[in-house]
């Protein structure tokens, strides 16, 4: 393993669109720090998964709604740094933590939607907020948003409005961040495969052949869709590349 590893910090790593991250930014070179939600074994497992590539990993419980929480956190991931890479700072983050939400306008509380606002938009505002003083210059932020910022589905109003405060919340960090030489970017997923919502893109075969149906190349995104390209854009070959919204969904409703 090169000395010389950048540190990727992902949030929501230990499964889904995540996971993908991690393996892929580990294959990639980079030591790995990722927060999990609750389910320590998946976290460990994804931990074991990055050491067989011969990169570093570690993993934190962290529900990013809880902003009371983060300054603990940022503390401790500084300190582990400094421990074991000889530096506080990191390189590369990756707000990828969220949570599905499906109800209509009439029928989503108060409750649900300040639950979104935590999690999707007001969680990544303040964690990248207290994350930016150990973000090297020259690092990199990739913000999750939705293909449904794009086009409009009943029953998500209250996600996808989160989603798009993250892509004007996006392109505002570039602009800000600009004289450290650090980039903000968004990726956008489609329909993927996951457990993500109730895991109904996986499971229900009327929904699978409905979105294949809508989709130029034809089937439902897979979480190896999403990894390898937040890991490109995680390399010197994308430095070039800011405050873009880059939509990975095979062509879904063009």
């Amino acid at each position: 393993m090169s000395a010389k590893s950048k540190i990727a910090l992902v949030t929501g790593g230990s499964r889904g669109l995540g996971r993908d991250m991690v393996i892929n930014l580990a294959k990639g070179g980079n030591n790995i720090i990722f927060t999990y939600n609750s389910d320590k074994a998946a976290a460990d497992k994804v931990v074991a998964e990055v050491l067989a590539t011969g990169q570093k990993a570690i993993a934190y419980q962290l529900n990013v709604s809880k902003i009371s929480t983060f300054d603990a956190f940022v503390r401790d991931v500084s300190n582990h740094l400094q421990e074991h890479e000889g530096n506080p700072n990191f390189d590369f983050l990756v707000n990828n933590a969220g949570a599905g939400l499906y109800g209509s306008v009439t029928e989503t509380t108060e409750e649900q939607f300040d639950q979104m606002m935590n999690v999707h938009f007001k969680g990544v505002y303040f964690l990248t907020q207290k994350l930016l003083p150990i973000l090297n210059d020259g690092g990199k932020i990739i913000n999750i948003s939705s293909g449904l910022t794009r086009i409009s589905f009943p029953n998500v109003s209250a996600y996808a409005s989160m989603k798009g405060a993250i892509e004007t919340y996006t392109k505002c960090l570039a602009k800000e961040l600009g004289s450290r030489k650090i980039t903000a970017n968004v990726i956008a997923p489609g329909a993927i495969a996951t457990d993500f919502g109730g895991g109904s893109n996986k499971s229900d075969e009327n929904k699978r052949n409905a979105i294949a149906s809508i989709t130029a190349l034809g089937r439902v995104g897979e979480p190896e869709d999403i990894g390898s390209v937040v890991a490109f854009l995680c390399t010197p070959a994308a430095d070039w590349i800011n405050a873009q919204r880059i939509e990975l969904s095979g062509g879904m409703m063009v």
